[in-house]
């Protein structure tokens, strides 16, 4: 699956050659997910300096392997072929600041998609256990946030996997638009 991930989304024979960092980091993240859905543990992914770093990291290797490969062509991503001065002195700003809020809304992306997840967890869970330190008919209710929290563990499981995948996909599409520029 990350294979065909990387060599649809990665054009040309250098994709391959990133099939590595790209299994590893979608195996990492998945990882750093999954470990908030373990009682008594949380989620790295959930605190936004773990998937800043991670975004970044990922942004400043991108970039740099884009400029060893491409030398001084890395520039024409700012400004696509066929554009008039006119227009490239709106356009080249625009394509900057769109690129530099890569890794920030790759880094948001995952912390908050993480983070609401597993809130929402515990917040049941919470509730369940609150539910049956009470006496009496109170007692029995926890049963309801319980049987909801069932099918919850199986969204965020998912929800884990699939935002492991997006970062994923996204970061080969990155690397795409860095190795083969406009």
């Amino acid at each position: 699956m990350i294979l065909a991930m990387v060599t649809d989304n990665i054009s040309g024979d250098k994709g391959q050659f990133f099939f590595p960092l790209v299994f590893t980091l979608f195996f990492f993240i998945v990882s750093l997910n999954l470990i908030g859905l373990v009682p008594y543990s949380f989620t790295l992914t959930s605190h936004l300096i773990v998937t800043f770093s991670l975004s970044t990291a990922i942004f400043i290797g991108i970039n740099i392997i884009s400029f060893r490969l491409n030398g001084i062509k890395f520039f024409s991503l700012f400004f696509p072929a066929g554009t008039s001065l006119a227009l490239g002195l709106l356009l080249v700003p625009v394509e900057i600041m769109s690129y530099v809020f890569r890794p920030i809304s790759l880094g948001i992306r995952l912390f908050a998609n993480m983070m609401a997840g597993h809130t929402l967890l515990k917040v049941f869970a919470g509730f369940a256990w609150t539910l049956m330190g009470c006496s009496g008919i109170l007692f029995f209710t926890h049963f309801v946030p319980l049987l909801v929290l069932l099918p919850l563990i199986g969204l965020e499981l998912g929800v884990a996997l699939i935002q492991a995948f997006v970062f994923s996909v996204l970061t080969c599409i990155y690397l795409n638009d860095g190795i083969n520029l406009h």
